[in-house]
């Protein structure tokens, strides 16, 4: 990996590659976190990313709206205030998945309850991201909801929260896109929280809750956690860059949680301050026509994106500038392969390199990858080729994901097939 041209070619400063002794396949994302060897390289505010992640929102813009709604100034130039107000908060980012071609069905997505921020007096840059930011007060999986509510007879819904938040936002068709800029800090939350296995469901779930809800962090140890950051401090290097001081509005008197399960509030409860600093979401708008952001991590999910990305305009058609991050150079990469009296949708449909297509082949709305040979009279449609597949003589496949190297053997009719790699089909095959 350290010589893989997606990594050397990065600007500098270059990735660091780490492989902690600890590390297993079972290993959670908050569990990575608390490994020695990644503690060691996480000096500062940091962002996390997941390994399936195709997205078309530029990173600086997310970077500018954490700095502008959710980094602390007092922390970012190094004071010695150690307040909850004076901790930066954090940011995550969720997107809507009924957007962007057919919905697929039992798509993961996440239940997650928003509160909207307070009012700037100044109107925000219409393309920034910063009008779509809503700070998030409740965050689960949505199977963990359905099992709640079978559980409870409905959904549970806290006074302490309407109390705190009384414009609550409850959204069920998102999911959670696993792109977070945390503040420092929360390295040592997850220290202190050994029972943190997830970084979705854990540590963004208990920190929402913990914004409202009286008493939770105390227990998650929050006030050992801003007393212990002067001990440290030395090794913490702020940021270079300065956020507006319109920044963080963390230092929030949230009330105390129900009293009594009535859902009577005490007296005393809105003066307990609130040892939780902010943590924002960015609703990613679904507008068909905005930034592309996907998890894939199923092989429905593959296939959908797949012939998302292949309707974008490639670079031959629009010019490297207006041309999306996703765009191939051409649609169909070597012509030269293609026989005359052949049908290849360009609009919406990706051929890769040395891939040859025969006579009377039909390609509407697909992707073909690099090495692939398609034989006389195929059809495609909806399908998406990984390198090497060899498709035999009229062949009608629709809705398929061929694996790579595999062939699918004269005659056969596949309809929403899965195919591994290596794999042959046998001809007249359905």
């Amino acid at each position: 990996m350290s010589i893989h041209p997606s990594l050397t070619s990065l600007p500098s400063p270059s990735p660091k590659i780490l492989a902690p002794q600890a590390l297993d396949e079972n290993t959670g994302t908050a569990q990575l976190l608390r490994l020695a060897e990644v503690r060691e390289h996480v000096t500062g505010d940091f962002l996390v990313l997941p390994c399936d992640l195709v997205c078309e929102l530029g990173g600086d813009k997310l970077l500018q709206a954490w700095m502008v709604k959710a980094a602390s100034l007092s922390d970012t130039l190094g004071y010695r205030d150690f307040s909850p107000t004076a901790q930066s908060g954090g940011l995550g980012v969720w997107y809507e998945t009924r957007t962007g071609g057919t919905p697929i069905k039992g798509q993961e997505t996440d239940f997650i309850a928003t509160a909207p921020l307070p009012r700037s007096i100044v109107p925000p840059d219409p393309s920034s991201l910063v009008p779509h930011l809503a700070k998030l007060v409740q965050s689960m999986p949505t199977d963990a909801l359905k099992d709640l509510v079978e559980e409870k007879h409905g959904v549970p819904l806290r006074s302490a929260l309407l109390y705190r938040h009384p414009k609550v936002r409850r959204l069920t068709t998102h999911r959670d896109a696993h792109i977070y800029v945390f503040p420092k800090w929360v390295m040592a939350l997850i220290q202190q929280n050994e029972h943190f296995e997830s970084i979705g469901e854990d540590i963004i779930g208990w920190w929402a809750k913990a914004g409202w809800q009286s008493g939770l962090p105390k227990k998650l140890g929050m006030e050992d956690i801003f007393q212990n950051l002067e001990a440290t401090r030395e090794s913490y290097s702020p940021q270079s860059f300065l956020p507006s001081p319109a920044a963080s509005s963390s230092g929030s008197l949230p009330p105390k949680e129900d009293a009594t399960k009535s859902g009577k509030l005490r007296a005393s409860d809105a003066a307990e301050p609130c040892l939780m600093p902010d943590l924002l979401a960015y609703i990613h708008p679904s507008e068909p026509s905005g930034p592309l952001i996907r998890r894939v991590d199923t092989a429905q999910l593959l296939l959908s994106v797949s012939l998302q990305l292949a309707k974008l305009p490639s670079v031959e058609e629009v010019g490297p500038l207006a041309a999306s991050p996703f765009a191939h150079a051409r649609k169909v990469a070597y012509p030269e392969g293609v026989q005359q009296r052949t049908t290849i949708t360009k609009q919406d449909s990706l051929v890769a390199e040395n891939v040859t297509v025969a006579e009377k082949v039909s390609i509407k709305e697909s992707v073909v990858g690099a090495n692939c040979q398609i034989h006389e009279g195929a059809k495609l449609f909806q399908c998406l080729l990984m390198d090497g597949v060899v498709v035999r003589k009229n062949c009608k496949l629709t809705k398929c994901i061929l694996g790579k190297r595999s062939e699918i053997g004269e005659g056969s009719t596949l309809t929403e097939c899965e195919v591994q790699e290596n794999l042959l089909v046998e001809p007249k095959s359905t």
